[in-house]
């Protein structure tokens, strides 16, 4: 809070006592949030969120490597932030490959397996993204098997870590990715910040910059620094790093609570995405279901309550059904009927009862109405 008004000053003003101060609480937080994902301060480029830090990494790297190739390899399965640059490559001189993970009927729904993506690379391939866990199902991807074959092959590896980063270790070397999206919003951070970790030295990776008019962060994204954001970003990601074990246990008993209150109180409400008592297949904090008979437009609009969602949220005001659900052998009417619920850090057995309660009361609800 001291850095929206008694500290003012702009990290990028070297001339006077303002800017130094800001220009150190940035420097703090870089080295704070590098360490946390075992990177150099140098290595982390600040942002406006995920989805310019995935812009960044995706389009600055196809733009620094277009004469080395133009054939990009990602999943179907992605967040829009990565699909959506992806397409528009696509629309021009590159060409993209989207790969298919394993289908709904295997316990590791979504999950990919990294020989796909070995078969998948080429000699004109010059990025793979993956994603480290995903948003809706929150399948957790073998990263660091991709990213060994990509080093292997000498093709940079980007994952978006946005889900990830807080919640599970997260080490850039141990992952042998060259860049990592992540932002503060998901760990309870301020919205509208993020970064971009790009690796540095003999094996790193260069990149064009989307933004120029000013030369901040080593050139790579102009603009006036986000100081309090930051800040925060750093103070929250700490506070995530400082009980992570036992948030994610804490986490995964309210998920068994909430599902196993559903599936009682619900017929025909089934598990989307891998299966839950394998922590390294998924996040502790993500439930997706399908309630079979039920549109899940309709019940969202029927709980204002609860805070839930039929897919992305960043694609909540797309009516088209879960690109991640159909990916996965999903039918737009098994699609249609899925909830995806989110647990933090901040929420309650009590709480969990509740949405049990009132996701069952709309269920039968709308189930008579829809058989008068």
């Amino acid at each position: 809070m001291p850095w929206f008004s008694e500290h003012y000053g702009n990290a990028g003003s070297v001339s006077h006592l303002f800017g130094w101060q800001a220009r150190d609480a940035v420097d703090e937080s870089r080295k704070s949030i590098a360490a946390a994902i075992g990177a150099r301060p140098r290595e982390i480029i600040f942002t406006g969120g995920a989805t310019e830090s995935n812009n960044l990494a995706i389009r600055g790297v196809a733009e620094r490597r277009r004469r080395k190739g133009n054939h990009l390899v990602s999943v179907s399965t992605e967040h829009p932030a990565v699909l959506d640059p992806l397409a528009r490559l696509a629309r021009g001189e590159y060409e993209v490959t989207r790969l298919i993970p394993a289908q709904q009927s295997a316990d590791d729904a979504g999950r990919l397996d990294p020989a796909r993506v070995a078969d998948a690379i080429r000699d004109d391939t010059v990025l793979v993204s993956i994603m480290l866990a995903n948003n809706e199902i929150g399948v957790i991807q073998p990263i660091a098997e991709i990213g060994s074959l990509c080093r292997q092959r000498g093709i940079p590896l980007h994952t978006d870590a946005t889900q990830a980063v807080g919640k599970i270790p997260v080490d850039v070397d141990q992952l042998q990715v060259d860049l990592l999206s992540f932002t503060a919003h998901k760990i309870h951070g301020p919205k509208g910040v993020g970064a971009l970790y790009v690796r540095r030295g003999a094996s790193g990776v260069r990149i064009s910059p989307l933004i120029e008019g000013g030369g901040q962060e080593s050139g790579l994204r102009s603009g006036t620094l986000n100081v309090p954001g930051i800040v925060g970003f750093a103070k929250s990601l700490q506070l995530c790093l400082d009980n992570m074990d036992e948030q994610s246990a804490g986490l995964a008993v309210l998920r068994l609570q909430l599902y196993t209150g559903l599936s009682a109180r619900i017929t025909d409400c089934q598990l989307n995405g891998p299966i839950l008592d394998q922590p390294d297949l998924r996040l502790a904090g993500n439930l997706n279901v399908r309630i079979e008979g039920v549109d899940g437009e309709a019940l969202m609009m029927s709980m204002p309550d609860l805070a839930v969602s039929s897919g992305s949220a960043c694609t909540s005001a797309n009516p088209e059904p879960s690109h991640v659900l159909r990916a996965i052998g999903l039918s737009d009417d098994q699609t249609r009927s899925s909830l995806r619920f989110g647990l933090g850090r901040f929420n309650t057995a009590e709480e969990v009862e509740f949405a049990i309660g009132l996701v069952a009361e709309a269920v039968q609800r709308l189930r008579r109405l829809g058989a008068s």
